[in-house]
């Protein structure tokens, strides 16, 4: 119900209730107003026939009594009229004219209490009066009624008993009713056009100020105010309109530069305040994130940042995170959060095999029955997404769930999980670059094996994993024999080809936990992770034999074969230390070359003279 209807109804109520009250009122006094001035009636001629009865004693004609009380009763108003004789008068004087006896109880207690009493009769078409009142022994002007009754003063010598039709005053009170009822509705009708007229402008005010509050609620300041009113309420209207004006420029504003940041659709709400609080708070938790992980000193630490942001700020129970290598096309599983991925396991050396990575979109179970080939998915719903870094790295992000409920408030929260990729993006780009030039300076530029200053940098991590894990190294330094004639008789273009051809053959040899390093010049270093005396010497033969194979073209039509000479030591067999191994497979190089080259030698005690260090 509008304002100005609910004002109307209850100022409408209010005046409808005062009507009635008083109508009430007026209809209470109304009628006690007729009882009362019947009674009074009654009491006049009650007193006039008191003395026209007293004047008739007087003059000794009470025999003519009778003519008096006819002319009385001829009254319109006067129903009836009866005269009562005490029992005294009675047995002075007789019953009198028509036996002046009580006609009824109303009569007998009249003359026995000597008071009057008197009772309304309502009829369905009639209302009658009836009042007894009765005469007692007194003296009326100058008249002494013991003078002629055997009575003492106060004694009721009789009654006059009256019935009066007081129907006219019942219609006239109601006549009177309707008239006041009829000026109070139209007072009311009035009033309420004036209302109206008066309060409709305000009122309409009110629902316009209403419906531009509603608007402004859902982000829409467009609304415009209008009234008739003059003054001061002008005023205020003009005042909200511009306030307004510059809220829905400066809204609109702050909602455009917003969707810059954050794209629309990630804030799901009709309600466009509500959508800019999001938005503002998301980009709120997205600066922090980025300030931390600027500060970060690797990769791994930004990763982990990522994992815990889906992990305690979506709630997402089981997710892999991986890394991809675009330029060797594999991947490198982060972290799982618990149990297997769900990719085969090829996947992982041929990362084009994954549907993800493939076409560089989504992939989401619930869109088509084993959407993904590679994913061995049972009884579990999945949602995978790709995030490109740069040329050379992606992240690809595994989500799983039981249930479709599930998987699909993932599929809602990946476009907020973007803007903190897209956040990291930067400072993963800066880590991986750093990474690269880090590794660049590690590697050897000519083969792409580690140098030497890898070896230095990470040799005591290494052993100190070894140690804590109980993990063994098979130590081999190779040498090409006669490797100074090569470059002073072909030159130093032909001495490279050779270099580059054994770091071929020592990646093509060793597995990826295994280490090849080029030590300097000529020599080579390569650590076997885990392997056994027989499994190291088959690799050193291998490696040896293929060396001595190889075919180098030298230029004018002549070519050119070469041999090496390897020695061999094991971590912690031989030394308790990688250092002292490498000491000790130089050592066994150094015997290999000196005992004829071309051969592959395993330390031996006996061959160390030197001293322990």
């Amino acid at each position: 119900m509008k304002t100005k209807s609910k004002l109307l109804f209850v100022v409408a109520g209010m005046l409808l209730l005062l009507s009635t009250a008083t109508i009430v009122n007026v209809s209470i006094n109304f009628k006690d107003y007729t009882i009362n001035s019947a009674v009074e009636k009654s009491k006049m001629v009650a007193k006039i026939v008191e003395d026209g009865l007293t004047a008739h004693m007087v003059n000794g004609t009470m025999d003519q009594r009778e003519y008096f009380l006819e002319q009385i009763s001829k009254s319109d108003e006067i129903k009836s009229l009866w005269l009562v004789r005490s029992k005294n008068v009675i047995e002075q004087y007789g019953e009198g004219f028509n036996q002046e006896l009580p006609r009824d109880d109303i009569d007998k207690k009249v003359l026995k209490r000597g008071e009057s009493i008197r009772e309304i009769l309502e009829q369905r078409d009639r209302i009658t009066l009836r009042i007894t009142i009765p005469y007692k022994a007194t003296i009326i002007n100058g008249t002494n009624c013991l003078s002629c009754h055997n009575v003492n003063r106060g004694d009721t010598l009789g009654a006059v008993s009256m019935k009066f039709d007081i129907t006219n005053l019942r219609t006239d009170g109601y006549y009177t009713i309707a008239k006041i009822l009829a000026i109070n509705l139209i007072f009311l009708i009035i009033v309420i056009i004036l209302i109206n007229y008066f309060v409709a402008p305000y009122t309409k005010l009110f629902t316009n100020i209403q419906d531009g509050i509603k608007k402004a609620y859902s982000g829409d300041f467009t609304h415009r105010f209008d009234t008739t009113i003059k003054g001061d309420a002008k005023d205020i209207v003009e005042h909200m309109n511009t306030l307004f004006s510059k809220i829905q420029e400066t809204f609109g504003d702050i909602k455009h530069n917003l969707a810059t940041f954050i794209p629309q659709g990630s804030s799901p709400s009709s309600d466009p305040l509500y959508e800019a609080k999001t938005i503002i708070q998301e980009l709120s938790d997205i600066y922090k994130f980025k300030k931390t992980i600027e500060r970060d000193l690797s990769k791994e630490s930004v990763y982990n940042r990522i994992i815990d942001i889906i992990k305690y700020k979506y709630s997402i129970e089981h997710f892999a995170f991986y890394e991809v290598n675009d330029t060797q096309q594999n991947r490198e599983l982060i972290y799982i959060t618990h149990g297997e991925s769900i990719c085969l396991k090829h996947v992982d050396k041929n990362v084009k095999e994954c549907r993800t990575y493939r076409t560089e979109s989504n992939t989401i179970s619930t869109d088509f029955k084993d959407v993904c080939q590679t994913c061995d998915a049972k009884g579990v719903e999945y949602l995978c997404l790709f995030f490109n870094i740069n040329n050379e790295a992606s992240l690809l992000l595994s989500f799983t769930a039981p249930l479709v409920s599930e998987i699909n408030r993932i599929n809602s929260l990946i476009p907020s999980i973007r803007h903190y990729l897209e956040a990291a993006k930067p400072v993963v780009e800066s880590k991986l670059l750093m990474e690269k030039l880090r590794d660049t300076s590690l590697r050897d530029a000519m083969t792409g094996l580690y140098n030497r200053r890898f070896l230095e940098e990470f040799i005591d991590q290494v052993m100190s994993q070894a140690q804590r894990e109980n993990e063994t190294y098979s130590v081999m330094m190779l040498d090409v024999d006669f490797f100074k004639m090569v470059n002073d008789t072909y030159g130093h273009d032909i001495g490279d080809k050779v270099i580059v051809e054994i770091g071929k053959l020592l990646l093509d040899n060793v597995r990826n936990a295994d280490l090849a390093i080029r030590y300097g010049g000529e020599e080579f270093i390569v650590m076997l992770h885990n392997a056994t005396d027989e499994g190291a010497l088959k690799v050193a033969t291998k490696i040896h034999s293929a060396f001595a194979k190889h075919i180098f073209d030298v230029g004018s039509g002549e070519t050119m074969q070469k041999t090496m000479s390897i020695g061999m030591a094991t971590f912690p067999t031989d030394g308790d230390t990688i250092w002292k191994c490498i000491k000790y497979a130089d050592t066994a190089l150094y015997e290999a070359k000196s005992t004829g080259r071309n051969k592959i030698v395993k330390f031996k005690p006996e061959m160390f003279e030197g001293e322990e260090f």
